[in-house]
């Protein structure tokens, strides 16, 4: 089976991971940006099918029980996120390269699944006063999201040593830099031999 290159970046809300993907999808005509899923609400200016597929929580367990899904979690309460397989398809078809932008655990079932073909990139912030500046500064939380936000964050921070590569941002000019030659990096090198399970 043909093996696929794909890259990962994860981080908690507001390290800024999100903003480093758009980059480098413009930067590199050869990438592909992987749509999740979700079941929160969509956003003032968020496209459905372009920053996320929006289903409601009874179509996301339907998808759950046909074993749609590469990896999902419930992140929040009745707050789902994951990654469909045929998302995965849709981009190798056009022979294009995936790109992830997901939370940690979801990053961490992706490595399980595609190993040594798989650039996996941890996002930090500079610490978590920095993280909730950024949060505010976004203007779309609740209260009770922001708290579930911060604390999950701090969660995550624990799991950065277990990604392949680091990029602390204390200034997104520079992180995005930091992620353009970990990129180059990595599309230069040949692929090894079939390690992806992703389309099983």
């Amino acid at each position: 089976m043909k093996t696929h290159k794909l890259i990962l970046f994860c981080g908690p809300s507001g390290s800024g991971k999100t903003s480093i993907v758009h980059h480098l999808l413009h930067k590199f005509p050869e990438l592909s940006f992987s749509v999740s899923a979700t079941t929160r609400a969509k956003r003032k200016n968020e496209i459905h099918g372009v920053d996320y597929y929006f289903l409601s929580e009874e179509e996301f367990k339907v998808r759950i029980s046909q074993d749609e899904f590469l990896e999902w979690e419930e992140v929040y309460k009745s707050g789902y996120y994951g990654t469909l397989k045929s998302e995965i398809e849709r981009i190798a078809n056009d022979g294009k390269v995936a790109v992830f932008d997901v939370d940690v655990e979801g990053g961490l079932n992706i490595k399980r699944v595609y190993k040594e073909n798989l650039l996996d990139v941890f996002v930090m912030p500079p610490g978590i006063e920095e993280l909730k500046k950024r949060l505010h500064a976004r203007k779309t939380e609740t209260d009770s999201s922001f708290i579930s936000r911060v604390l999950k964050a701090e969660a995550e921070l624990k799991y950065a040593g277990r990604f392949s590569q680091t990029i602390i941002n204390h200034h997104l000019e520079e992180a995005m830099r930091d992620a353009e030659k970990l990129v180059v990096q990595f599309l230069a090198a040949p692929e090894t031999a079939d390690s992806s399970q992703g389309d099983k």
